[in-house]
């Protein structure tokens, strides 16, 4: 690598919308972002598949799945 092209390489406070925060490295002192792990659903366990149309059905019917 090239000396001095690159940016500093930091620690950086990060904050959620939900409140949560966690220490990072970034180019940047401080950042906000809207969601985290903390909150996303996927991560909480509390994601729901919306299925307006019965398409996971016809899915799972297709392909002989349970």
């Amino acid at each position: 690598m090239r000396k001095e092209i690159h940016p500093d390489y930091k620690t950086c406070q990060v904050s959620c919308a939900c409140g949560h925060s966690f220490e990072s490295r970034s180019n940047k002192e401080e950042m906000r972002i809207d969601i985290c792990s903390e909150c996303h659903p996927f991560f909480t366990g509390s994601e729901k598949i919306v299925d307006a149309a019965g398409r996971v059905e016809k899915f799972k019917k297709k392909y002989n799945l349970k």
